[in-house]
């Protein structure tokens, strides 16, 4: 028997399907390892920097101390006072929107911390923040 020739096609177009599979592949366990990776082996010594919101003459500061005695900007408040004081230092000209600053001692209790912030939202207060020490890296 005789064998036929057949004319065997030639290949024209590549196929890129399993090299773009691979691609992928080798993507997706890079971003896997990636985090695992460290950032770097060089010891740094980085610069400091304050990341507060600058001081402002018109912020409003309330203090209150271990033992539960309240000042308003440095001016001691008695029990009742609070609401009404800061009401009319909000509302005084140029004061919408003041910054008000809690100022709490560590060993205040939280529900005198909870309670002159509820009376300062009740005096009108739209912005009230909680006064922090700076925390620096590697001291306690």
């Amino acid at each position: 028997m005789r064998r036929q020739a057949h004319a065997v096609p030639l290949i024209t177009k590549f196929n890129v399907t399993p090299i773009i599979d691979v691609a992928l592949v080798l993507v997706i366990i890079l971003l896997v390892t990636a985090p695992m990776l460290p950032a770097s082996d060089l010891s740094v010594n980085l610069p400091s920097a304050r990341t507060r919101e600058a001081e402002d003459e018109r912020n409003v500061s309330i203090t209150l101390s271990a033992n539960g005695d309240i000042a308003l900007d440095h001016r001691p408040l008695g029990r009742g006072q609070l609401r009404s004081a800061l009401a009319e230092r909000l509302e005084a000209p140029g004061n919408r929107g003041v910054l008000v600053v809690l100022r709490a001692d560590t060993a205040a209790p939280y529900w005198q911390v909870r309670g002159v912030l509820s009376e300062a939202r009740a005096a009108g207060a739209k912005r009230l923040a909680i006064a922090t020490r700076q925390h620096v890296e590697g001291h306690s």
